[in-house]
């Protein structure tokens, strides 16, 4: 989105061939409700609330009863393989003329998928109200990704409402979007931090007195219990957004690079950061994010080489799953992926995206779920169990078995503990750092963050690895970009 983005409604950029419906046939995934041994189809297309409609303030939101077309968290059984889980998720979003957040709403119900949607608050904000909106350290009014008009917030809402009765969660994207050292999101403070936050709400809970569709159904949640989790505009200012996100009771943040390995709570927040993952044919890896695909193939350009199109939407879905399938077949540590509405590059990576959902998804014991469905998956487990889990490295695989690693503990003096894993070979591809290295850098390569190609050149760093004699066009560049 360039810093002077036309409305959702009336940009015009188109999805391509590459962003087409896959062909028929495809396995569905293990959905709510579904026994998680199977691919089977998830649930049928959820029906509306039986409970009575209670508005909300001027009717924007309403409380309808829990949420449908969600599956109630077990805890594992002594000695029980843990499902996979794979989350989905989409930065910004909103519906306009590539109606790609409807399109993907049609994908995840095909494939018994739900997912999280990172709403912008400014999307439902109408930009002759766009001084409704004071973000810290910012005139009012000022927004790096612009604000919407009335058919657009017509359209995003009729998505969210959607959405939401089929099992998906609205998370937020914040509001302006604003990145870099002299006045991006990183200089804030916990307040200002609260500020953006109570702003964010605001807009989804007066949208229609702000856009004037007073006739429209109100959303069918109260965001204000809804919002749990967010991910920061291009992963900065995560440390003081965690603390207020942590003071507001929130339960996860996705604001960080992370390997492939069970998730941690910190400051009483789940991690559930993006990953690094395999970049095919290269010697790097790079964070699971359509954008960081896109800045190691094409550069600051979102209109690369045409020829280069479909080999770059492949290279992303074959990553994808080559990091899917080291979790399946190994410590089954859950995948989160990071995504954008977006036609980058033709829309390869919208077609690499849906092509990934149809191949994970339907496999047996796997979970296409939310953040939020992860989330409560976590807090219902033994914590001790996920400590154990928490010792097998990327890839790894328990050397005396799921049942021993996870038996029940020992109850009599003198009892055998399961043993602990071997370390796995050491991959081929660079590995990330998560605690040593300053924002998921590579411990052998010094990586500067490449941010959004549309509001300022990326700023990439040479790989110290070969190029590995694939295609691309770009140097072996490695960068852990944000978005």
């Amino acid at each position: 989105m360039a810093a002077t983005r036309q409305s959702a409604a009336t940009r015009r950029i188109t999805v391509g061939a590459a962003a087409v419906a896959l062909a028929a046939g495809l396995a569905g995934c293990a959905g709510p409700g579904a026994d998680s041994s199977e691919g089977a189809p998830g649930p049928k297309k959820a029906a509306a609330p039986r409970s009575p409609v209670r508005l909300i303030g001027d009717g924007s939101t309403s409380f309808t009863g829990v949420q449908p077309g969600l599956r109630k968290p077990e805890r594992l059984k002594p000695g029980q393989k843990p499902p996979q889980f794979v989350v989905f998720s989409w930065d910004g979003a909103g519906e306009d003329s590539q109606k790609l957040f409807s399109h993907f709403r049609t994908v995840a119900k095909k494939h018994g998928a739900t997912m999280t949607y990172f709403l912008s608050g400014v999307y439902l904000l109408p930009e002759n109200k766009s001084t409704l909106y004071e973000a810290p350290g910012h005139a009012p009014g000022r927004s790096d990704i612009g604000f919407n008009d009335t058919e657009g917030i017509r359209a995003t809402v009729r998505e969210l409402r959607g959405a939401w009765l089929e099992g998906n969660e609205v998370g937020t994207h914040f509001n302006g979007h604003f990145c870099g050292p002299e006045s991006g999101v990183g200089t804030w403070s916990v307040a200002d931090w609260k500020s953006e936050i109570n702003q964010a709400k605001t807009f989804v809970k007066q949208w229609r007195t702000n856009s004037g569709l007073t006739g429209e159904k109100p959303l069918p949640f109260d965001y204000d219990k809804e919002l749990i989790g967010a991910r920061t505009p291009c992963l900065e200012g995560r440390d003081n957004f965690v603390r207020a996100a942590s003071e507001l009771g929130w339960r996860y943040d996705t604001s960080g690079v992370n390997d492939q390995v069970w998730p941690q709570k910190k400051q009483g927040l789940w991690d559930l950061s993006m990953q690094m993952v395999p970049v095919p044919g290269r010697a790097f890896e790079t964070l699971s994010m359509d954008y960081n695909f896109m800045v190691n193939q094409s550069g600051t350009t979102t209109k690369g080489d045409p020829s280069m199109h479909k080999f770059w939407g492949d290279q992303m879905r074959d990553g994808l799953v080559q990091a899917f399938d080291r979790a399946y077949q190994g410590n089954r540590a859950p995948l989160i992926i990071g995504n954008h509405f977006e036609s980058w590059n033709g829309g390869t990576y919208m077609r690499a995206i849906e092509e990934t959902i149809a191949t994970v998804c339907g496999k047996p014991d796997v979970r296409c779920v939310s953040f939020r469905q992860l989330a409560d998956w976590l807090d219902v487990q033994d914590q001790e169990t996920l400590a154990k889990l928490r010792t097998l490295k990327v890839g790894e695989t328990p050397t005396s078995g799921w049942p021993t690693f996870l038996a029940a503990r020992p109850t009599t003096p003198g009892s055998a503990a399961p043993k602990s894993p071997k370390a796995p070979a050491s991959p081929t591809a660079s590995r990330a750092t998560t605690a040593s290295a300053p924002h998921g850098a590579v411990s052998s390569a010094r990586v500067v963050p490449a941010e959004h190609p549309a509001r300022r050149p990326a700023r990439m760093a040479q790989s110290v690895e070969a190029a590995g004699g694939v295609p691309a066009a770009s140097p072996a560049v490695r960068p852990v970009a944000r978005y």
